[in-house]
């Protein structure tokens, strides 16, 4: 009885936050809409984007050689060029809005709508501009390999750990162009220090570790970002993110974890949150607080940030490519060989 009542409250939940995002569509104002240029088989990749104008050219450089075919990006009213460069982009559809990004959910409801809308029968990736997708041979088969292979396993999603990579030595004194591939300055990460727990009613993973708990939530672990999350999905108009990227309706998405032992095919975020422009940032979302549900409780993780740290120790581990970040056991072919 208690699993079909968690059945009935997860479906309607799914079609309050569809409602909401059908609601929030009239914040969108196009800037440049090339949704009519998308093909039926095309890989779509879907990002919410403030001021980002230093991380967008390499971020979209590095998808677009995965494989992905058009971008459609939602401005949250950036003022440092980043709106003027993605309209010049040939493959990105624009929208702007002045909205908040909290009473928009932090921009699912903007997501969700477009996803809808827009990705429907297509395999999406959705991102923040801080993302990079990576996964096992992503050096030799694209996204199109990939998810082919997923089709054929009867995997409707891919889930992926966000990995937060850093330099050695204080944040600020790391010099970063944009175009640049970030991690070569973020040469860095925690190969261990994770834990995970599932969930209910939804089932989904709840991962949480890394340099952010390690470093500005050693007193209370529990309340470190959470680093699991969904971020490819052949999307069904019906489906709706609940939590960011890290848990999605219907249920069954959340699963990329195998329960019989074995392991399910899993990618890896790699996290650029830590360039040096993180420092001057940390005050600017301190002060807007559109970042989290309670940003009271992130004052320390902000002035932390803002104060330069030096997030490397002596157990960090240089990351040498997909190989190296197999073998940590932190993401897994999963039978994809």
């Amino acid at each position: 009885m208690g699993r079909l009542l968690d059945a009935y409250r997860l479906r309607w939940k799914r079609r309050r936050l569809l409602g909401r995002a059908i609601a929030r569509r009239r914040e969108l104002v196009a800037v440049v809409d090339r949704t009519k240029d998308i093909l039926p088989d095309d890989i779509l990749c879907f990002a919410v984007v403030r001021n980002e104008a230093v991380r967008l050219p390499w971020f979209l450089e590095h998808h677009r050689k995965l494989g992905v075919a058009r971008f459609l990006v939602v401005d949250n009213d950036s003022d440092d060029g980043t709106a003027e460069f993605l309209a010049a982009q040939p493959d990105v559809s624009l929208w702007h809005t002045r909205a908040g990004y909290k009473a928009s959910r932090f921009g699912l409801d903007w997501t969700n709508w477009l996803l809808a809308r827009y990705g429907h029968g297509h395999w999406c990736l959705t991102l923040d501009a801080d993302e990079a997708l990576v996964y096992p041979y992503c050096d030799t088969r694209d996204l199109r390999a990939l998810t082919a292979w997923l089709d054929g396993q009867g995997r409707g999603m891919f889930g992926a750990m966000m990995l937060d990579m850093y330099p050695k030595g204080p944040l600020g004194a790391q010099d970063y162009r944009a175009g640049e591939d970030p991690f070569r300055v973020l040469e860095w990460f925690d190969a261990a220090n994770y834990g995970m727990r599932v969930q209910q009613p939804m089932g989904n993973p709840w991962l949480q570790g890394g340099p952010r708990a390690r470093v500005f939530f050693a007193d209370a672990p529990e309340r470190a970002p959470t680093l699991n999350k969904v971020p490819l999905v052949r999307w069904n108009r019906r489906y709706a993110y609940v939590n960011s990227t890290h848990s999605i309706l219907p249920p069954r998405l959340n699963r990329f974890y195998e329960t019989d032992g074995g392991e399910a095919p899993s990618g890896l975020l790699l996290h650029s949150k830590f360039l040096n422009v993180a420092v001057a940032r940390a005050g600017e979302e301190k002060m807007r607080g559109e970042h989290f549900s309670n940003p009271a409780l992130y004052d320390r993780y902000y002035e932390a940030v803002a104060a330069d740290p030096d997030l490397w120790c002596s157990a960090s581990r240089r990351f040498t490519g997909w190989r190296g970040l197999e073998a940590a056991g932190l993401m897994s072919r999963g039978g994809w060989l």
